[in-house]
């Protein structure tokens, strides 16, 4: 097994992306290399670009080319409901899986101390006057069911009350077509905490 060189590098760089390991990384290399150069070629040239061309949107902060994403440059979506996420992936997440026809604000990570991630770093402040605004009738709040999804949740609402927006929390607990025996308890304990009354 080589300890260096060039071959070594691109599998260690491989390795960067979530859910490759050593192994699958090893894999795509040899495979761009030995059987697919001209994808290789094509995958590196358009990585260079996505690099140099992509930015953040100046209104809802999610990846795009452009001054403004799609979203916040169409006129037919609703202004007056914003959905907050962690990532540019829910928004694609959400748009793929919903009829949401509302705005998205993008904090692009969650409230970590630890991590040196507070507020500023989540652009809260130009949250703050986004909902000052007064635009701004409803805020969905989709952040991840963790512990610190949960907190950035907490203080995003607290900006909420404070400006007068009404503030929701995507549900969450037993999925559609999940049998009870395999659930995990803490999803089972948020489900039965977030339960509603029957309609």
């Amino acid at each position: 097994m080589q300890k260096k060189g060039l071959l070594r590098d691109v599998i260690q760089h491989l390795c960067c992306l979530p859910g490759v390991g050593p192994k699958t990384a090893q894999r795509m290399a040899f495979q761009l290399l030995q059987r697919n150069r001209d994808n290789a070629k094509a995958l590196a040239d358009i990585l260079l670009k996505a690099l140099a061309e992509i930015g953040h949107c100046q209104q809802c902060r999610t990846l795009t080319e452009n001054t403004l994403c799609e979203i916040c440059a169409d006129p037919s979506r609703d202004t007056t409901t914003v959905c907050v996420v962690e990532s540019p992936a829910d928004v694609w997440t959400i748009e793929q899986a919903t009829l949401f026809k509302g705005h998205y604000f993008v904090l692009n990570g969650h409230l970590s101390p630890l991590d040196g991630i507070g507020p500023d770093e989540l652009g809260l402040d130009e949250l703050e006057h986004l909902l000052a605004k007064g635009d701004v009738k409803e805020l969905i709040l989709a952040t991840n069911s963790t512990l610190e999804g949960d907190a950035t949740a907490y203080v995003i609402n607290e900006l909420a009350i404070k400006h007068k927006v009404e503030a929701s929390r995507l549900a969450s607990g037993v999925p559609m077509g999940g049998e009870l025996e395999y659930i995990d308890r803490g999803t089972l304990s948020h489900a039965f905490k977030g339960r509603r009354k029957i309609e």
